[in-house]
């Protein structure tokens, strides 16, 4: 998606340790325009799926999700990752590692918002390592639901994430697909 990669070379950070900061556009400030022509683009590449629900994790994913969401006329259903007074009982759980913050965090669905029937989309931010997809499928496989797609907004194809999708013969599509973060502060396209 030309558009996403041209706002990556124009406002995205390459920092250390393979980071790409792109908080000025899509995880910390939101550009709703770009969001939504993403959003589009996932209802075109995904319209065959017969998605019934979008999952995502909180809160980076919930931006790309819900415009996704609103092309393809379902509800979007986010994975939290802080319990709250009202979301106690009847969850289910996954445990995700985040490497840009070197935390993990126990993520949760309630099951009222999912049921055996769901076709499932996973829409994410970013694709590095895979911890946040083996998450959201950790929790479709206690569910016993169907992931029909994942797609991802950056994907750093130098990195292990995508081989989880394959191995479960899920469709992937990413919108900007990262072959390298130079040291000069470059990001080099597939």
């Amino acid at each position: 998606m030309k558009l996403l990669e041209d706002k990556i070379k124009s406002e995205g950070i390459v920092l250390p340790n393979n980071v790409l900061k792109v908080d000025g556009f899509l995880n910390h400030q939101v550009d709703p325009q770009l969001m939504f022509e993403i959003g589009k683009e996932f209802g075109r590449l995904f319209k065959d799926q017969k998605v019934t629900k979008i999952l995502t994790v909180e809160s980076s994913g919930i931006a790309p999700a819900v415009m996704t969401g609103l092309a393809m006329n379902v509800p979007v259903v986010f994975a939290r990752k802080h319990k709250s007074l009202t979301l106690t009982d009847d969850l289910y759980t996954a445990s995700v590692y985040s490497y840009t913050k070197q935390t993990s965090n126990q993520i949760s669905i309630s099951k009222r918002f999912i049921d055996k029937d769901d076709r499932v989309l996973i829409i994410d931010d970013f694709l590095a390592n895979g911890q946040a997809v083996s998450g959201l499928f950790d929790i479709a496989d206690a569910a016993s639901i169907d992931v029909v797609g994942v797609g991802i907004v950056i994907e750093k194809t130098f990195q292990k994430g995508n081989q989880i999708i394959k191995d479960r013969g899920v469709q992937l599509e990413s919108l900007a697909r990262i072959k390298a973060l130079t040291d000069d502060g470059r990001v080099e396209f597939e």
